[in-house]
């Protein structure tokens, strides 16, 4: 049987080609590596009801803000004649609707009544969401009480971030006698009411935001302050902060450089959360009446106001209702997009 000839393979330079174009020399393509700021706002993007969310508050901040300038009429302006009158918008009254006029039922049937018809001066007055029954313009009234839960929103993240962020990082750090202490002061005030504070507020100081304000610095902390407490329990052995400890770094710059920003965006996400519960409890303080005193208006004194017609002149309290239900889901939408944003992991769990 004939062996095999290990001969060696001899190759010429034919065997061989350029991949592509001829002589073209082949460079490393090099990819620019985004931020994290970029990074998050693509996450954010990606989350339709984070955008939508954002969208929304972003166009109820500036109707708050341009809404009451471009109305005409004053929030507290009373015009004789121009009671329970129904919304009129330019250019869409020429379809038939939102023209002014609206349904009542008597005891013979249903009468159609337009009293822009019927009061002098009529055909030249618009009330784009109608009046109340004290012949106030209630497209000012809701863009002004917006302004106030705009306001609530940003006293609930104040407070958060300013005191229950760093309340329950001192506990938290801490620990032994002064976390027991610091937990047991925050057992007690979290089990007064936030109607009983109120009441309370009230019998010493007037009616009226201050109350309100007082009452969410009070109490309105005590969620973040657990958050950020039960975070730094988990945080304050690591060994980067056993190191910062080591090279002599006091307590302050461990907690404030060392260990928040590894929890910031979950102590954000937190406080984006805690915005409708404050916007919520200022409405249902306001629609008990111990809220912004008349003629000062808010969304929930207007829904309590305008509940009484309900029956009547229903459109006097679907502006505010709709404004506030859109400003909670909205702020709930972008928080939940936060929270899948700076926290990619949270979808896979």
């Amino acid at each position: 049987m004939d062996k095999p000839l290990n001969r060696p393979i001899q190759q010429t330079l034919n065997d061989f080609s350029f991949i592509g174009q001829d002589n073209v020399r082949v460079m490393d393509e090099v990819y620019e590596e985004d931020s994290f700021w970029k990074q998050l706002v693509k996450r954010i993007a990606k989350n339709k009801g984070s955008v939508f969310g954002f969208v929304t508050i972003t166009l109820i901040i500036f109707m708050a803000l341009v809404g009451p300038m471009i109305s005409g009429y004053e929030f507290d302006e009373q015009i004789a004649g121009h009671e329970s009158m129904a919304p009129r918008i330019p250019v869409m009254e020429n379809f038939g609707i939102f023209d002014g006029s609206e349904t009542l039922k008597t005891s013979t049937g249903e009468l159609v009544v337009n009293k822009y018809e019927t009061i002098e001066g009529g055909e030249d007055a618009y009330h784009w969401f109608g009046t109340d029954v004290l012949g106030r313009d209630l497209f000012t009234r809701t863009w002004v009480g917006t302004r106030i839960s705009l306001y609530i929103a940003l006293v609930a993240v104040i407070v958060d971030v300013f005191i229950g962020m760093s309340y329950g990082m001192i506990s938290g750090y801490y620990g032994g006698k002064v976390d027991n202490a610091m937990q047991r002061s925050v057992e007690v005030l979290n089990g007064i009411p936030n109607l009983v504070v109120v009441t309370l507020l009230i019998i010493v100081l007037k009616p009226g935001l201050m109350s309100i304000t007082l009452a969410i610095a009070i109490t309105g902390w005590i969620g973040m302050s657990r958050v950020s407490r039960a975070s730094m329990l988990k945080l304050k052995e690591s060994e980067y902060v056993l190191a910062a400890r080591t090279m002599g770094a006091k307590d302050m710059t461990i907690m404030y450089k060392e260990i928040l920003p590894n929890i910031f965006s979950q102590l954000l996400i937190m406080s984006m959360f805690s915005i409708p519960n404050a916007i919520f409890t200022e409405a249902f303080l306001a629609f008990v009446g111990i809220g912004i005193p008349v003629p000062m208006a808010s969304l929930g004194s207007l829904i309590s106001e305008n509940f009484k017609s309900l029956t009547t002149h229903f459109y006097m309290i679907v502006p505010p209702v709709l404004v506030l239900a859109l400003l909670m889901l909205s702020f709930n939408l972008l928080a939940d997009g936060l929270r899948d944003a700076l926290d990619p992991t949270m979808k896979e769990v």
